[in-house]
Formats: C-alpha cells, sequence, structure tokens
C-alpha cells in the first residue's frame, strides 16, 4: 500500500479514480490494461484507412468523369483539337466526323477526290498536277469533307459586313487574314457577334478548280474557334476573331465561307488577304488607323490637318473605315484615295452603337487594320482625329522610332507607348494669333492651341502607340492586348515625346483649366510646311468639294485690326450729327 499512495502523491490534481487505474496498471499481473502507446497506433491505423477509403472513393470518382467526357465526346459536347477547345454535337456527327477531322485522311476518300480534280466526276479540264503547280495541297494533307465542282452564291467580298446565317443571336464578318505565326497556320476572320454564349460555327474554305477565270471551286469544312476580342465595355456584342485552323501543309484558300449548324449553304463568302512576301518586307514605312467616322463626320480643316501633318512627321498611308462622312469629307477623301494616301473601307454593321457594341463596333475595326496593314507597312499608328504623337528629339516618327530602337536594351520592341498630354480647347489662343490675318494658320488647332495640361498620363491611360503589326495580335484603344511570345510594349520617355490630344474637357464644363498647365509649342517646327499643305490642299479643291469658306473668329478679328483704324472708325462716328 505504501507504493500504491507514493503514486498517488505524484499526481495530487487527479482524481482517485484516475489514481486507481494507475494502482491496477501496476499491481495487475494476469490482466494487463492497454498503453496509451498501443492506443495511439490504434488510432494512426484508423486514419490511414480513413485516408485511404477517401482516395479510394476519390480515384472513382475521377474515373467516372472520365469515362463520362468520353462518352461526351463520342456523342457531343466538348473536344479540344489543335490546341482548340471545340464544340460538337450529336446532330453534327455526321458532317463533321471525326476521321475527316484528323490529321489522316482516309484513303478511301483519296481516289475520288483524285478523280475530282482530275474531272472525272464533273467534266472539269484540269489535272492534279495543275493544282501542284499553283501550290494548292492534294487529298492526303487536305483535310475535311470535300464538295466540289460547285458555284459560291455569294460574291467574294473583302471589306463589307455580312450575315452569318442560322445563328440564335446577331453574327457578322467582315474580312479574312492568313495568318502564318507560330504556333500554326489559321484564317483569321475579323467578326461581331454576341459577348458570352455565342453560337458555334463552321468554316468552308474555297479552292478554285482552274487557274483563271474560274467559278467551280472544291471546299473543305472545319470547325470554327470563337475568340472575344478583350475590350467590349460589357455590352451584349462584342468584336470577335474567329479563327479557322489549316491543317499542316494545307495551302490557303483563295475565300472562307462561315455557316452555323442550320444553315449549310453560307449566306458570306470572305477573300482571304495573304499579304506575307518574305522578299518585300517593309521597312520604314508607317501607316495610321483610325476608328470609323460615324455622325455624318464633315470637319474638312480637321481631317486635312490630321493627314498632312502626319504626312509631314513621316506617315505615308492612311485607312479609315466609313459609317457616314458629309459631302466635303467625302470629296477630300476621294482626291486622297486618287493619290494612294488613303484607303476608305464601307463600315455598315448592323448592331446599335453605345447599346449593343461599343463606338460602331471600334476595336473590329482596328484590328482588322491591324491585320491589313501587316507586313505592308513597318509600323502603324493608332490614334484619333484631335490626337497626334509629336516627336520631340527627332523631327520625324521613323527617325526617332529608329534612334530609340538604336539606343534600346532587352526585350524585343513590339510596340511604342507615348503619354497623354490634353490641350484643352478652351484655353486661349497662342498670342501668336493676335498678330495675323493668314485664315488657314488660324484654323490649323495644332498652331494656336498650346497650352497643355502639366500633368501626363501614365501609360496605358489615355496614351496611344504606335506598333509593329506582324508582332501584335490584338489591339485596344490605348495599348496594345497581346503580342506574339518574346515582345513587349516600349514605354517612351516624355522628352523623346507626347500624345497631344486636342479636345474639350472630359467631363463636361469648364473645371478643366483651372487645373496646371504649362505652354507647349513643340508642334511649331512643322507650322510653315503644314500651313502651305494644308493651303493647297484647300485651294485646289475648294470649288470641286464645294469647301466653306475660311474665317477669323471675333476675337481674332478684333485683335488683327490695327489698332488706329479702331480709333479712325470710332472718331468718324463721334463726328457724325446723325450719331449724337
Amino acid at each position: 500500500m505504501k507504493k500504491n499512495w507514493l503514486i498517488i502523491s505524484r499526481y495530487p490534481k487527479r482524481s482517485m479514480g484516475r489514481t486507481l487505474d494507475v494502482h491496477r496498471t501496476q499491481t495487475s499481473r494476469y490482466h494487463p490494461q492497454p498503453s496509451w502507446t498501443v492506443r495511439n497506433k490504434q488510432r494512426a491505423s484508423l486514419s490511414f484507412f480513413i485516408v485511404v477509403i477517401f482516395f479510394a472513393v476519390f480515384g472513382m470518382i475521377v474515373f467516372t468523369e472520365l469515362f463520362v467526357i468520353d462518352e461526351r465526346n463520342r456523342n457531343g459536347g466538348y473536344t479540344m483539337r489543335n490546341g482548340i477547345l471545340l464544340y460538337r454535337s450529336h446532330q453534327e456527327k455526321n458532317e463533321y466526323e471525326e476521321d475527316l477531322q484528323g490529321d489522316n485522311f482516309p484513303k478511301a476518300l483519296d481516289n475520288g477526290i483524285e478523280a475530282l480534280l482530275a474531272g472525272e466526276q464533273f467534266g472539269v479540264p484540269i489535272a492534279a498536277d495543275n493544282l501542284k503547280s499553283q501550290g494548292y495541297i492534294l487529298p492526303n494533307s487536305m483535310g475535311t469533307q470535300i464538295s466540289s465542282g460547285s458555284q459560291i452564291n455569294v460574291p467574294l467580298a473583302d471589306g463589307i459586313w455580312q450575315n452569318v446565317a442560322g445563328t440564335t443571336n446577331k453574327f457578322f464578318v467582315y474580312s479574312a487574314y492568313f495568318d502564318r505565326r507560330e504556333p500554326f497556320n489559321f484564317i483569321r476572320i475579323i467578326g461581331a457577334t454576341k459577348t458570352r454564349g455565342h453560337d458555334p460555327v463552321f468554316c468552308r474554305f474555297w479552292y478554285p478548280l482552274l487557274e483563271k477565270n474560274s467559278t467551280k471551286y472544291i471546299s473543305t469544312n472545319t470547325t470554327a474557334n470563337v475568340k472575344v476580342i478583350r475590350e467590349n465595355w460589357n455590352l451584349k456584342y462584342s468584336a470577335v476573331y474567329v479563327n479557322c485552323p489549316l491543317k499542316k501543309g494545307q495551302a490557303v484558300p483563295t475565300a472562307v465561307s462561315i455557316f452555323s449548324k442550320p444553315s449549310p449553304t453560307p449566306t458570306n463568302t470572305l477573300i482571304v488577304n495573304n499579304f506575307y512576301n518574305e522578299t518585300q518586307l517593309p521597312t520604314k514605312k508607317y501607316a495610321v488607323c483610325v476608328k470609323p467616322l460615324h455622325y455624318n463626320y464633315d470637319k474638312m480643316m480637321q481631317i486635312v490637318e490630321f493627314i498632312e501633318l502626319n504626312r509631314i512627321m513621316g506617315v505615308e498611308h492612311f485607312v479609315f473605315y466609313n459609317h457616314t462622312v458629309g459631302h466635303q469629307v467625302d470629296c477630300l477623301l476621294r482626291e486622297y484615295i486618287s493619290k494612294g494616301v488613303v484607303t476608305l473601307l464601307p463600315w455598315d454593321l448592323d448592331l446599335l452603337s453605345q447599346k449593343e457594341i461599343r463606338t460602331e463596333g471600334l476595336f473590329a475595326a482596328m484590328n482588322d487594320c491591324l491585320y491589313r496593314t501587316m507586313y505592308r507597312f513597318s509600323h502603324v499608328l493608332f490614334i484619333d482625329f484631335d490626337e497626334y504623337i509629336i516627336p520631340r528629339s527627332k523631327p520625324t516618327l521613323p527617325e526617332l522610332i529608329e534612334n530609340l530602337q538604336r539606343q534600346r536594351r532587352g526585350p524585343e520592341v513590339g510596340a511604342y507607348s507615348f503619354q497623354n498630354a490634353f490641350f484643352y480647347l478652351q484655353w486661349d489662343d497662342d498670342e501668336w494669333t493676335q498678330d495675323t490675318q493668314d485664315v488657314i494658320a488660324l484654323n490649323l488647332v495644332t498652331q494656336k492651341k498650346t497650352r497643355r495640361k502639366s500633368k501626363l498620363h501614365p501609360h496605358k491611360q489615355r496614351s496611344k502607340y504606335i506598333c509593329r503589326p506582324e508582332k501584335v495580335v490584338e489591339v485596344g484603344n490605348h495599348f496594345v492586348w497581346e503580342f506574339i511570345r518574346g515582345f513587349v510594349s516600349y514605354n517612351i520617355p516624355s522628352d523623346h515625346g507626347i500624345l497631344h490630344h486636342y479636345r474639350i474637357c472630359e467631363f463636361g464644363g469648364d473645371d478643366c483649366v483651372k487645373q496646371a498647365s504649362t505652354v507647349d509649342r513643340t508642334a511649331f517646327k512643322y507650322r510653315t510646311e503644314l500651313v502651305e499643305a494644308v493651303k493647297s490642299v484647300y485651294d485646289n479643291n475648294k470649288d470641286k468639294c464645294d469647301l466653306e469658306d475660311l474665317y477669323m473668329s471675333e476675337r481674332q478679328q478684333i485683335a488683327a485690326v490695327p489698332f488706329i483704324d479702331i480709333f479712325n472708325k470710332d472718331f468718324k462716328r463721334l463726328l457724325d450729327p446723325n450719331t449724337r
């Protein structure tokens, strides 16, 4: 007993029952109780068993899901092909068999197609060798379902909005371009459709059967991938890319059509633009892209100043999109078109601006211009009519970019970003306007408005850019959204150049003029040459285009009249008895 009481004395705060347990553990020889170590082992074994059961159940769930997905791919749903997520339904199975979509074209179909290409089925006098000589790929690598000897019901077109029939929501396509950049070749189509939940569509490639003056075509079908262009302001409809993949070695088609499941007969046919020419890649060729002209745009002095000043700074060509313009601008643009200075494309998108899609679908126009200028111009400016990228350290943009590129170290540049500076129109004209009666000079905003906001916007906020189009995948309003791999945007220091933005206060009213400002006469270096160029265009087209007369403002007229003339006029009025 003494020994047991000694054990109890070691645990004075425990209950008697617990003490007796200890006593029994130590005194019982024939009925030993499990120790704490044994109990811990039992608990560990139970935990391990629970973990094994959990992973077994989880594995069964994963296995079941994989089996169900495989069944879905057979009967319809989503599947991955060539790195693109595609949709297939059970009803499409007959028309778009997996065998026909695969890389190995069925041999059973090869013989029929070769006979077709040889003109045996439709009486077309053409041999397969003729197609080979034109660069066409024969059936082994040509692709999916081939229909041949057919006529295209819709005229081939480029740069015109066309409807995709049979879709649940509005779906339009505008232009098509061959994109040869990695990782694989495909036809990239500029379109517009619903931002979320767009309809699945398919591509039909058209290849002519005859070398010249052919109205017969063979065609191949493939599934399209619709990619929404990022800037859509969360509106119902958005600009989109419709991407149609080409197989390895497949020839670039002459045209492409987009169609939906219920409409196997296409209601649109787009010419495929292929501007790549390895021996004639452009160098130091600059172009400008501008969003669609709308609201019957007719500011004839603004557009002439815009074109002529940019030409002085090194730009060779301008791409505009015509939604609605007035008669003066229309006439002037026709003159520029005849000289090869301007490309003007129709823009009649059947979507409500600002309600269904952002500002006349401007992001479709901007990205169309990106691909339309690719491989034709080395650099492209994306700006508006009230904006000018003005170089400060060099006289022209090509000289500026060349100098900056020579000094730069680091990743390859795909675009050059310029900070925005507001030249608010509510601020007074520069003082030189009080000493001239030159109506041309007095109507040039870059010369008379020289006060700007002191603080520049950061890059990507109101900034604009010059890009190398072949290095870009998708452009936005103020910056490039996506480059090809390895290229980045270069933020240009303000001492080399900034964006001059001539506009009224962006939030309405006149409070903006209270902000800190500075006088910036950088654009003065172009004044003499600009005035002469604008005057020449105005004088040569005034009668032909019925251009309005130019006037000085009331303030300018008063400032331009010599003081002695004002004094004499007032003195004569005082002497006139009729005014007494």
